[in-house]
């Protein structure tokens, strides 16, 4: 049975994040994370959303997602339900994967944003699992850095919010994710 849909949020960057039941692994295999990263290539499509930055950790996943309409809800319902039942599907498990709902927060400012990047980029850092963001497969700051861009991803999108620091987006970017990680 799926959780209803709660309010919805206005239009807006939105750092979203969801954890594992009881904080199980949402992700047993490399296969499981291909699959969300399709999966939320095919539900920013469907939401019309830029994915700004996203982690995969073992546990727990962090979005940055900017929605066009007030539709965060709907996407991460599909999102998550998709994933889910397949997850359960392949892993032979019932019952919920995530923890209740995602928690979400909208990005008020510039300086709330510019923090989160920074913060999503170096989760598996403060988590112990690699010394430098860029050692992560399984996040977007390789391809923020100037690597290769999975279709889910809106470079582009990133680079106009991070524009009116001036300069090279994806300088400022590096030294952005470098500032916090200090």
């Amino acid at each position: 049975m799926s959780r209803d849909l709660r309010d919805d949020f206005e239009a807006g960057v939105h750092h979203v994040w969801a954890r594992g039941n009881r904080r199980q692994l949402i992700f047993v295999e490399n296969a499981d994370r291909h699959i969300y990263l399709a999966l939320l290539g095919k539900c920013v499509e469907r939401a019309k959303w830029s994915c700004l930055a996203y982690c995969l950790m073992d546990n727990h996943v962090h979005l940055l997602v900017e929605t066009e309409r007030p539709n965060l809800s709907a996407g991460m319902q599909w999102l998550h339900g998709q994933y889910a039942f397949g997850f359960n599907r392949r892993h032979r498990q019932v019952g919920h994967l995530f923890q209740g709902p995602f928690g979400s927060n909208r990005m008020a400012d510039e300086r709330q944003l510019i923090s989160t990047i920074g913060y999503i980029a170096l989760n598996p850092c403060a988590a112990g699992l690699c010394s430098d963001p860029s050692d992560w497969p399984w996040s977007s700051h390789a391809a923020l850095e100037g690597g290769f861009a999975p279709p889910c991803l809106d470079v582009a999108a990133l680079h106009r919010h991070l524009a009116p620091l001036g300069g090279d987006p994806r300088e400022r970017y590096l030294e952005l994710v470098a500032a916090r990680a200090t």
